[in-house]
């Protein structure tokens, strides 16, 4: 097996880096850990520059393969390491993917005012004393609302996959900054919390 290479941000509160991580770590395949300051421009900068068209973390490399934009990094592997020789980090059956892919993709392309006024800052470093706008409220309720007709047992498709935690994280954007959120919500965070991929992470954003 080529050497797996994955690049994430330094300080690791990119919730699409931590998928990535989490897809690695989950299926046990050694790889290397790169960091990239954006703060300072790293991503534009060569080295990095130079690995993939989009300039983006998280990136994985893999030979002559440079793949950004975490969904397709996490479709990637569960290809390329497929179970039952690998863990699986998607469900099993067709219906099932498919739903966990639409979730995923949900999060990546709504709730805009709660990732602005929530970044993942208040869920890896320290909750904000701004309350949300008018937008950002709305934006609350349309999570909690959705979440509450998803989360209906210990796993949202019968089995884990990524989708659990990266629906977790967003919910967490509410429930670490200490803004309300269903008890039930809550409970069912704090379990996906526990995760030892995702505790692995955390552990990295506090070193």
């Amino acid at each position: 097996m080529q050497e797996l290479t994955l690049y994430v941000d330094r300080r690791f509160t990119s919730p699409w880096a931590l998928s990535a991580f989490q897809a690695l770590t989950e299926k046990k395949l050694p790889f290397t850990l790169h960091t990239v300051d954006l703060d300072k421009g790293e991503q534009k900068q060569v080295p990095f520059r130079d690995l993939g068209p989009l300039g983006r973390v998280p990136l994985l490399v893999q030979g002559d393969l440079a793949l950004a934009e975490s969904s397709a990094i996490v479709e990637y592997l569960e290809e390329a390491f497929p179970p039952p020789a690998y863990a699986a980090v998607l469900p099993a059956g067709l219906e099932q993917r498919a739903r966990a892919r639409q979730v995923m993709a949900w999060l990546r392309s709504d709730l805009m005012a709660l990732r602005a006024e929530r970044s993942t800052e208040v869920v890896f470093y320290a909750p904000v004393v701004t309350p949300l706008t008018a937008a950002g409220q709305a934006a609350a309720e349309r999570l909690i609302a959705i979440a509450e007709r998803l989360v209906t047992g210990e796993h949202l498709f019968g089995q884990w996959s990524i989708a659990d935690t990266e629906l977790a994280l967003m919910l967490n954007r509410l429930i670490l900054n200490g803004d309300p959120v269903p008890e039930r919500l809550t409970a069912w965070c704090a379990a996906q919390w526990q995760r030892d991929s995702v505790r692995q992470w955390i552990a990295k954003s506090s070193a």
